[in-house]
């Protein structure tokens, strides 16, 4: 880390750190933590991006989609079946899964869209 990205002498504004430190209180911060755990799994995002992608998929599919095991996908999609992020519904022997959360869907299409700014900055890093 570069000397710029620190402070040279310790000191804060009392009234922002106050202010933000009171919003902070006033929301729960728990379930979004979590929500960022259980999204830090590739698997899991290949599965949300799927289901972004098309309204309804049966377990099958999402495992050859996200190049696992039918068990493996299954796993995840009780972790995010739990977490309220997909539905599930059952015809006879299949299983079909949907996302449930709209706000999730955004989220991950936004994320995606990012993505290139992170790397576009570690070349540019690499490169000087």
């Amino acid at each position: 880390m570069s000397k710029a990205a620190n402070c040279d002498i310790y000191c804060y504004d009392k009234e922002k750190v106050d202010r933000v430190h009171q919003e902070i209180m006033r929301n729960e911060l728990t379930a979004t933590v979590q929500l960022f755990k259980l999204l830090a799994d590739e698997n899991r995002v290949k599965i949300i991006y799927s289901l972004c992608l098309e309204r309804e998929l049966c377990v099958c599919d999402i495992a050859n989609i996200a190049e696992c095991s039918v068990a493996t996908a299954s796993y995840h999609l009780r972790a995010l079946y739990k977490f309220g992020i997909v539905a599930h519904r059952q015809v006879g022997k299949l299983a079909f899964y949907s996302l449930e959360n709209e706000h999730i869907k955004k989220l991950i299409t936004l994320s995606i869209g990012l993505e290139q700014y992170p790397k576009l900055a570690y070349n540019n890093q690499v490169q000087s």
